[in-house]
């Protein structure tokens, strides 16, 4: 009995430190206009009391709950792309969905232009890139935190040989400030943050080798 208390808490211990390592890393997020609306709200806030960050279930959910892995309007698409990739795994899909959105926000907030060339396709990477180089000339320095993200879940998808299409929604809160060379604060604040809510839609070519999806397209709700 012992033997399996220890075991428990050394795997509370470390999952405890994988969620920290995702969603609780400083970086940035821009008060302006981001690229295809990429920017959170300002509208409902919230204080960072509660920061813990959090991953949402994503074991399906009888249709109408809150946590369900993917809408029923998505349905006939998931299905189309279950029977094109026989491999295909919904919530791990979904887990990789999540991993994305952190790592594409954090690389767009510090302007590492060569993580979201790995992660976008052409278009949405040079879209980043451009408020970056302008961001850069202005001499702004972002340091954001995504707080965490509340829920992910599946709201379209398609297939259309030989290219599969998920479009996912991100609920999360982001705290956001902007500051100048100089460290001057510009604007925003990490005590707080805003309640986002981005829709981004990831694609694949089934018929190729490479198991990546890349970011083409995104968008707020």
């Amino acid at each position: 009995m012992t033997i399996e208390i220890v075991l428990l808490a050394m795997v509370a211990a470390f999952l405890g430190l994988r969620l920290y390592s995702v969603l609780g890393k400083r970086s940035g997020h821009e008060q302006e206009h981001m690229p295809r609306n990429i920017e959170p709200r300002g509208g409902d806030r919230r204080p960072l009391d509660d920061t813990k960050p959090h991953v949402p279930d994503i074991v399906p959910a009888p249709a109408g709950t809150p946590n369900m892995v993917y809408d029923s309007s998505a349905e006939a698409g998931m299905r189309e792309i279950l029977s094109a990739d026989r491999n295909f795994d919904v919530g791990r899909f979904v887990e990789g969905a999540q991993a994305a959105y952190t790592m594409i926000l954090e690389a767009f907030w510090k302007g590492d232009k060569e993580e979201l060339k790995s992660l976008c396709d052409d278009d949405v990477y040079e879209s980043f890139v451009e408020v970056i180089d302008a961001r850069e000339e202005r001499g702004e320095i972002l340091e954001n935190q995504l707080v965490r993200i509340d829920s992910a879940r599946i709201s379209a998808a398609e297939y259309r040989r030989p290219v599969a299409r998920i479009t996912v929604q991100f609920d999360a809160d982001i705290a956001a400030v902007v500051k100048d060379k100089k460290g001057n604060l510009i604007g925003g604040s990490l005590s707080d943050a805003a309640e986002t809510h981005d829709v981004w839609t990831f694609s694949r070519d089934l018929s190729s080798a490479d198991p990546n999806w890349l970011l083409d397209e995104t968008d707020e709700a």
